[in-house]
């Protein structure tokens, strides 16, 4: 584990933040490592560490399926969301503050989760999400209930042109006065995608204006396609 918290407390925060800032979004390359990737792809054939698979044609969410965790999660799981946390939540404070919405977000990811326990949201929300050929994920937010952090993760287990084609990750912007923009990323194997889970604050001439986002995933052509997907805030019990 010391490997990994090293790689997340030497990465860029401060050019990832500016990202996010500017974009809704920010990539960090190289934080999980190939044997990282293949360690979470193997488990995940494991049904005794999740609480719940869910098939995604069965609900129209796209094609495919994702099992979330459950407590107490695997150490690498537990480790990226625990450390990652402090990194996320002056932007997502700041995010609050230039939008003028009177919420901010405590300082450790453990505060935050006593606020999901005390609005009955316990369940885990960490997830891996696989996908094979004509698998894709409908555009969506990953909510879960009242309380819920503007952040998440996502982090590429195989390698794009190689494990799979297709399959990109999408995001659809919408703008307060203009058409929605699609922003189609293709990180690699081990990378780390950050990107709001709702909503964050597009600057303007006039100030801030709330652009709202969605995300998916487009059809993958061939190959599997495994994702680990880091939620901060629990669902609803």
């Amino acid at each position: 584990m010391q490997s990994l918290r090293s790689k997340i407390a030497s990465a860029d925060w401060s050019s990832a933040a500016t990202e996010m800032h500017d974009k809704g979004f920010a990539v960090v390359p190289g934080i999980l490592t190939g044997e990282e990737c293949e360690r979470l792809k193997a488990d995940y054939h494991n049904p005794a560490g999740y609480r719940k698979t869910v098939i995604m044609e069965r609900h129209h969410y796209g094609k495919g399926e994702y099992r979330y965790f459950d407590y107490p999660l695997p150490a690498l799981v537990q480790t990226i969301r625990t450390d990652i946390y402090p990194y996320l939540m002056p932007v997502a404070n700041d995010w609050m503050k230039a939008l003028n919405i009177d919420r901010r977000f405590p300082a450790t990811h453990e505060a935050l989760l006593q606020q999901c326990r005390d609005h009955g949201q316990s369940q885990a929300t960490a997830l891996i999400l696989k996908y094979g050929r004509g698998g894709y994920n409908a555009l969506h937010r990953d909510l879960y209930g009242d309380i819920y952090f503007p952040l998440q993760v996502a982090l590429v287990l195989d390698e794009p042109g190689k494990d799979f084609t297709g399959g990109e990750f999408v995001l659809v912007r919408e703008t307060p006065e203009g058409q929605s923009q699609a922003i189609v990323l293709n990180p690699g194997k081990g990378d780390m995608l950050i990107f709001t889970t709702s909503f964050y604050p597009l600057k303007s001439e006039a100030g801030y204006a709330r652009a709202g986002m969605k995300h998916g995933v487009s059809e993958v052509c061939s190959g599997e396609r495994h994702t680990l997907g880091i939620i901060f805030h629990d669902a609803l019990s």
